[in-house]
């Protein structure tokens, strides 16, 4: 019986098929992690998009505000948009995670959020240092009006805060990972007695190994008396 009720826990879930609660979905430490990467991203993007490139008085044409190179605002709006788009998908995941009545499946699942993770956190890594030694080798004189400053600043704020907490997830996840390991079930599948009655039934507790053994000849010693309780049988 340990084992089954280690089956509805496995990797940080409760039983299979259960209601979702949103109150204490959002209130997961990895869920509102998940949604600060997911606003991080936003930020990062849409800073660059909006306010990222920049010409001179004298020009038409705009430029990458980080040294005019095309490739950093390229790297940032598009690793912001995909960080994005990770970010959701892995909400999905974990509203539906739940759900997931095979361990196995669990386990895929758990393993993917900390390698996707992980990767994030490199890809901000590099992200961050592209983006502040772009912007430490800008000129001047291809921006001397200053536009888009702050933006720039935000982005590479924001992509060094994403490296943590991008980490932070994958540590989660790790833990998580743990959990389902030390409930010894990587070969086993769990099956939601709910929506298996077979299963259920296995379930079952079997008494039959503890019968006593018990004399069929002793059994007939004993009969009841109403008034008396009890009484031996006389032959």
């Amino acid at each position: 019986m340990e084992g089954v009720m280690q089956g509805m826990q496995a990797y940080g879930a409760g039983k299979a098929g259960g209601a979702f609660d949103p109150l204490t979905f959002f209130q997961q430490p990895q869920t509102i992690l998940r949604l600060v990467c997911w606003l991080f991203s936003i930020v990062i993007f849409g800073c660059i998009a909006n306010e990222g490139y920049v010409n001179r008085p004298d020009e038409i044409e705009e430029f990458c505000i980080f040294n005019r190179n095309q490739n950093a605002c390229n790297y940032a709006v598009g690793m912001g948009t995909l960080a994005f788009l990770s970010c959701a998908a892995f909400l999905a995941l974990d509203v539906y995670f739940p759900q997931i009545s095979s361990v196995k499946d669990r386990k895929k699942a758990v393993l993917a959020d900390i390698g996707v993770s992980a990767f994030w956190s490199f890809v901000w890594f590099v992200g961050f240092c592209f983006l502040a030694n772009q912007w430490q080798v800008a000129k001047e004189e291809d921006n001397p009006l200053r536009e888009g400053a702050d933006a720039a600043r935000a982005a590479i704020t924001f992509a060094f805060f994403s490296i943590f907490t991008w980490a932070v997830q994958a540590f989660l996840g790790f833990q998580k990972y743990k959990l389902g390991a030390d409930s010894a079930l990587f070969s086993q599948e769990y099956v939601d007695p709910t929506a298996d009655p077979n299963a259920a039934a296995s379930m079952g507790t079997d008494y039959t190994g503890y019968t006593a053994d018990i004399d069929p000849a002793a059994s007939t010693e004993l009969a009841f008396d109403g008034s008396t309780g009890y009484q031996g049988q006389e032959y």
